[in-house]
């Protein structure tokens, strides 16, 4: 099997009986590293015959689409891609219709159906917006994967339900499938599907050569049968899937040599060591000095330990990776690359600054106030990663810097879930937990995969933490590995006698750390508003007994009022 994946496509487009084609179609199949990446698109779309603008929507939904997808963020997972910028074109549709002499008659302005295909390592990505059609060869037949936007006023009258350029939103159906070799689909307006023999359009395909001349073949057959409309066809057939770990960071690890343990003062690579940061089973970090730009970097080698290890390598490389796609104050940045490198290492910013871990040590008791400040700056970073659909999956005091004018920023992306990465290599899917235990949220512990909603758990258990030097289930959490036992979970109050901490901060807490994700806030901002502001709903409720903000103050009342009792009964 071959490392890439391969595809062979056969188009065609004839505007048949009609003065003029308002379909368009077209494809994109990139080089590396887009094609591992973003994988290969096809994009077919059908005017509508009441219009004269038709053709142009067609069009601009075709071109627009195959131009921006290959531009968004390759952290991004395909759907929430394509949806973002088919709804942005869809926009453009909109508002030209509606600046049109055509505002009030929807019929004649910008609009058209769109389906769209997106082939990315071992899966198809289906998008759709009105009838045109696309299918999968099935044994000998063809299976229909799309359902059409069509509304039915009688058996000879219909129109369109939806479609591009209708309304100010657009609603996409998608789904995903897994790919085999060999699996052809094909992309058909309703001029070829209404009219075209299923068993002619397998028996082209299986019997030419060249798939450009079946789909002419199928085309100029439908025409034969009666088409009255326009009439366009693409054929996809998988030629080659790519093998796991065949995604650009195996790619890069592959490519570049492991780099040897560096000492003070050596040179590397354009880099002078300043002095070794520190050392740990997995990696050894230093402070450099960046000849060429004379910035300090942060600059990162392998474990020797590992280095036979490629999954560790591609999470090696992940850091620097992420942070490239991240242009957030409270995310670390990577450092300057200007030159091609010949060693595998990643490069940092470096911080003046300390751990919040350390910060935490030096400060015991923060005020409330000083808490909110830095949680607050940590829900900024973690709002940034999370719109790159970035899970960091590891927060906690060690994954924190505050610098010398008091900016918090998260370091640390080694346990990160990237959706566009895992996309492309789905050897990525672990299920190890890559995070620290105390912090990690229970769902993880269960087996399932991650959510935003987790990130805001381990940023719940770093705020209590904060507030009270404690965890708010111990160290049970770990051991709870069934719905069972998370729900048997106790919340222990981070109210105390000797602190002064509202109410009503426990009840946000509280909320925020439940071990159903979701009963926990959805929203990183929901999140920060009841930390700042008390929410209605908790000022009602009555303040926890004695025994659960203070079991040991509790248990030694109950000590001193026995040894009372006792006392007065010898007395007598």
């Amino acid at each position: 099997m071959s490392s890439r994946l391969k595809v062979s496509v056969g188009q065609h487009s004839d505007k048949g009986r009609k003065a003029a084609n308002q379909d368009f179609h077209a494809c994109y199949l990139p080089c590396e590293p887009l094609l591992s990446l973003k994988g290969v698109a096809f994009a077919m779309a059908d005017g509508i015959s009441s219009s004269e603008l038709s053709h142009i929507a067609s069009e601009t939904a075709v071109t627009n689409f195959l131009d921006d997808y290959f531009c968004t963020s390759d952290a991004w997972s395909v759907q929430n891609a394509v949806q973002r910028v088919v709804t942005a074109c869809n926009a453009w549709l909109y508002s030209q219709t509606m600046n049109s002499p055509y505002r009030y008659d929807k019929d004649k302005g910008y609009v058209c159906t769109l389906s769209a295909l997106v082939i990315k390592s071992t899966r198809a990505h289906i998008f759709n917006a009105g009838d045109t059609r696309i299918y999968r060869v099935h044994g000998r037949g063809l299976e229909q994967l799309t359902n059409d936007h069509r509304l039915w006023v009688s058996q000879q009258q219909s129109h369109l339900s939806r479609a591009l350029g209708v309304e100010s939103r657009i609603e996409l159906d998608y789904q995903s499938r897994p790919l085999s070799l060999g699996d052809i689909y094909i992309l058909a307006t309703d001029g070829v599907y209404e009219h075209a023999d299923t068993g002619f359009i397998l028996n082209s395909i299986e019997t030419s050569s060249d798939l450009d001349a079946a789909a002419r073949d199928i085309v100029e057959h439908a025409l034969e049968r009666g088409s009255e409309d326009n009439l366009s066809i693409q054929i996809v057939r998988i030629d080659a899937l790519p093998q796991p770990g065949s995604n650009p960071l195996h790619l890069e690890a592959e490519q570049l040599e492991l780099p040897p343990i560096l000492a003070q003062g050596a040179r590397f690579d354009g880099y002078k060591i300043l002095r070794e940061l520190h050392a740990t089973s997995r990696s050894h970090v230093y402070l450099a000095l960046d000849e060429a730009t004379d910035t300090r970097v942060v600059l990162k080698i392998p474990s020797i330990d590992l280095r036979g290890d490629p999954a560790y390598l591609e999470r090696f490389l992940m850091e620097e990776w992420t942070a490239r796609r991240i242009n957030n104050t409270h995310v670390l940045k990577a450092g300057p690359q200007s030159r091609p490198r010949q060693y595998l290492y990643t490069v940092m910013e470096f911080i003046e600054g300390q751990t919040l871990k350390q910060w935490l040590v030096d400060n015991p008791r923060p005020e409330l106030e000083t808490v909110r400040g830095i949680v607050e700056q940590i829900a900024k970073g973690l709002q940034a990663l999370h719109r790159m659909e970035i899970l960091h999956q590891d927060i906690k005091p060690d994954n924190i810097m505050i610098d010398s004018s008091g900016t918090v920023k998260i370091i640390d992306f080694g346990a990160a879930r990237v959706a566009g990465i895992v996309e492309a290599d789905l050897a990525l899917e672990q299920d190890d937990i890559l995070g620290t235990a105390l912090y990690t949220a229970p769902e993880y512990f269960m087996g399932e995969v991650g959510t935003t909603c987790s990130d805001l758990y381990s940023l719940g258990v770093l705020t209590y933490h904060m507030l009270s030097g404690a965890f708010p289930y111990a160290n049970q959490v770990s051991k709870s590995r069934t719905a069972a036992a998370q729900r048997r979970l106790q919340y222990g109050s981070i109210l105390h006698d000797e602190r002064e901490i509202p109410a009503w901060i426990d009840e946000t807490l509280r909320k925020a750390v439940h071990p159903n994700p979701y009963k926990r806030y959805q929203e990183l901002s929901e999140f920060m508003a009841d930390l700042r502001q008390p929410n209605r709903q908790f000022l009602n409720r009555t303040r926890p007994p004695l025994l659960e903000r203070n079991p040991v103050r509790f248990w030694q009342g109950i000590s001193v009022v026995l040894a009372g009792i006792i006392v007065v009964l010898l007395n007598r």
